[in-house]
């Protein structure tokens, strides 16, 4: 959420912010809003003013004895309108409050104009894609013919938009979970398994709610919801809390399952495992000093990069534009990893950093060293990686003439050693 005290001073700015983001929103309803409050307040203040006074003029005119019932009568109008202007002025706070929960965050100074990921800006490319003396299989024919995805028994258990992972899939699943995890913890992560079901407070925090409701999973007749990512409960860790500045960045990684009702999604990538209603995601997520957050940015990306390059996958770096930002977002990095099946980039893994915008809403402050007041702290989160797509990539990006699957050196540990996925006979 955006600063009510910035939004108020700089109503162009945010405007322009909208219009790069191709946003509707309209901020005259809050700009009529926010001028009548401040009417009201200093309305509110007036007749305080005047109920003091004539409260003075009750109490020497009950000591003179005088009547003071004109007074009193006039005691009571001044309160009932006070009561008024303040029940106005709690109406005005809520529905303002309403407005600023629906303004996206200001894309940062270096985000790129444009309407779509047609206008994202790629900043490096690492690895070739492979040159196949076959035509490539894609990560679906691959999976059935070797026996690792069950579609239909899925549809029979959950509906479409879901795969049971058998045999070598299930294993090459955890293997590459396991891996990430030993990875990023390396780099400095602390490990958390937080819970997958989170309150609306939670979704609130971090910007899902109230923007996004179509897009998740609610449990039935309850205050609970299923996380579309593990950013939503590992960033509300910290909420409501004033962090020691001296112990920034704080950095933690999860690996959980991940619920998506995929909204407005029809149509698109209906086949195999790119676009499931629930899939597992290695997340990393910081809280970092507000002066270093995009020097900490860079690092993200460069942890969750080097996954990729580890498990020999293809892949560029992309500047989103603003039109193609997500909500809470100042600027996010798409990882977007080669996969020969569809012939294109995909994206495998978002790197963003947010500013103090889901701190503000989830009251997340952090208190620097010689300075008298503190500080809301700046969040970055990015996934590192997507589990499911991840499995894509190396069915894809390392298959064989024959049907078969190398399995990247760095992840053979994990599997006791296994080379290769092979086809039967």
């Amino acid at each position: 959420m955006l600063d009510i005290r910035f939004v108020r001073k700089n109503p162009d700015v945010v405007r322009e912010a909208l219009a790069k983001r191709g946003s509707r929103l309209d901020l005259d309803e809050y700009e009529k809003l926010d001028a009548r409050r401040r009417e009201v307040i200093g309305e509110v203040e007036d007749l305080k003013q005047q109920r003091n006074a004539s409260s003075k003029k009750v109490g020497l005119a009950k000591k003179e004895g005088q009547d003071a019932g004109p007074l009193l009568d006039s005691l009571g109008g001044l309160s009932d309108e006070i009561k008024r202007l303040d029940a106005e002025a709690k109406e005005i706070d809520s529905r303002v409050h309403e407005i600023l929960m629906q303004i996206p965050n200001v894309p940062h100074e270096s985000v790129p104009e444009g309407k779509d990921e047609d206008d994202n800006r790629v900043e490096r490319t690492w690895g070739e894609p492979p040159e196949f003396d076959f035509e490539p299989r894609d990560h679906v024919d691959l999976g059935l013919a070797l026996g690792g995805f069950d579609f239909e028994r899925a549809a029979k258990i959950a509906g479409s938009r879901f795969c049971v992972l058998k045999g070598w899939a299930a294993a090459l699943e955890r293997a590459l979970a396991a891996f990430m995890l030993d990875r990023q913890t390396a780099a400095g992560y602390t490990e958390v398994m937080p819970p997958v079901i989170v309150n609306s407070a939670a979704m609130t925090g971090t910007g899902q709610l109230p923007k996004f409701e179509e897009d998740l999973f609610k449990l039935r007749e309850t205050d609970y919801w299923l996380i579309p990512t593990a950013e939503v409960p590992v960033t509300n860790l910290h909420a409501g809390e004033t962090l020691d500045g001296s112990s920034l960045p704080l950095d933690y990684c999860a690996y959980t399952s991940c619920f998506r009702s995929e909204a407005g999604s029809y149509g698109k990538d209906t086949r195999g495992l790119i676009r499931m209603h629930q899939f597992n995601k290695v997340e990393l997520v910081r809280f970092v000093h507000p002066d270093e957050s995009y020097d900490r940015l860079e690092e993200l990306t460069g942890h969750a990069e080097a996954i990729l390059k580890e498990l020999e996958l293809p892949y560029r770096v992309a500047t989103l534009c603003a039109g193609d930002l997500g909500f809470s977002a100042a600027k996010t990095y798409d990882l977007e990893v080669w996969l020969p099946g569809q012939n294109a980039y995909r994206e495998i893994s978002s790197c963003s950093n947010f500013e103090d915008f889901q701190a503000r809403r989830a009251g997340i402050r952090c208190k620097i060293k010689g300075e008298k007041k503190s500080r809301l702290a700046h969040t970055l989160n990015g996934s590192g990686l997507a589990v499911g797509r991840t499995m894509v990539a190396i069915l894809e990006n390392h298959q064989r003439a024959d049907g078969g699957v190398d399995i990247p050196q760095a992840l053979r540990p994990y599997l006791g050693g296994r080379a290769s996925i092979d086809p039967e006979g």
